[in-house]
């Protein structure tokens, strides 16, 4: 099997290999949060905080669980520790940032659920990645996700600004903007090999 490099794998995950955009992961924080870019960005960054916490979890958990047997566990770990992460970063949030804790509302703790953070884990660990492999795919797919979260949400942000036809406002129009930007995404497929 060929070792992808770091930079190929980096480059992948934000732009071909976007867990948003081209693989559809984490489409209800993409639908439902970027109403502007002040709470996108951040719920981003957290998302981005979580998934790294994941990756190298998953991580550790496989060189334990591997040797002795236990491959069935690694779901129901991945899944505490992200919760535990995600409970981590809802206190921080909540403490030092009350205003923004609020306009996250639902969707900060719903980061527990989201598919594209279990994503990570899973697709790391069926393509066997090394430690640093696993960390730039972590941050990576967490940098692609706050990419496409801020970009919709700045699309979303001029729109509403603009005389647009009543029959295009609200989820027509935000379905075919998420449509536009998974299409120009899909542009850069022949990058990284």
């Amino acid at each position: 099997m060929v070792r992808e490099s770091l930079g190929q794998i980096l480059v992948t995950t934000i732009l071909s290999g976007n867990f948003v955009l081209a693989m559809f992961l984490g489409m209800c924080p993409f639908l439902g949060v970027t109403h502007s870019v002040s709470v996108a960005f951040p719920l981003g960054l957290a998302t981005t905080f979580v998934i790294a916490i994941a990756s190298l979890s998953a991580f550790l958990l496989n060189m334990v669980l591997g040797p002795l047997h236990l491959e069935f566990l690694r779901l129901i770990c991945y899944i505490v520790v992200i919760a535990a992460a995600v409970q981590l970063v809802e206190m921080f949030v909540k403490k030092n940032s009350p205003s923004l804790f609020r306009a996250l509302g639902i969707y900060l703790p719903l980061i527990t659920t989201n598919c594209a953070v279990l994503g990570v884990a899973l697709f790391q660990t069926a393509r066997d990645y090394d430690f640093f492999q696993a960390i730039t795919f972590a941050l990576g797919g967490g940098a692609g996700f706050t990419l496409a979260l801020t970009l919709l949400a700045s699309v979303r942000e001029r729109v509403n600004l603009s005389d647009v036809p009543s029959v295009l406002k609200g989820t027509a129009m935000t379905l075919m903007l998420a449509g536009v930007l998974s299409l120009a995404f899909m542009g850069f497929a022949g990058i990284g090999g």
